[in-house]
């Protein structure tokens, strides 16, 4: 599982940054498929912050779907609300980051 520390005052920021995003993937009757993926990954190596909305899946489903799409697509979960979760990895290369986290 992807490991990366965040503050509760961390958390808030980015879940602030968050709400101006419009989502850049979606979720739908296809699933967690290689594709989707991919997508994610390329994602947040440009954005390092990614909005999802899931679309059909119920509200059960939703907080399992997080958790795997934050294990296997090693970022982290920042928050889900109704249909829609945020997503955060941080760029290894300090120079290309695009957000910068309070201390």
């Amino acid at each position: 599982m992807y490991e990366f520390a965040l503050t509760g005052a961390q958390k808030s920021y980015l879940r602030g940054l968050g709400q101006t995003l419009e989502p850049a993937l979606k979720l739908g009757k296809g699933g967690l498929t290689p594709t989707f993926f991919s997508e994610l990954q390329k994602q947040l190596r440009s954005h390092e912050l990614v909005k999802l909305r899931f679309l059909g899946a119920e509200r059960d489903e939703r907080a399992a779907l997080c958790e795997q799409i934050a294990d296997e697509g090693r970022c982290v979960c920042i928050g889900a609300v109704g249909h829609t979760a945020l997503f955060y990895r941080q760029n290894p290369i300090p120079a290309e980051r695009s957000v910068t986290l309070p201390d």
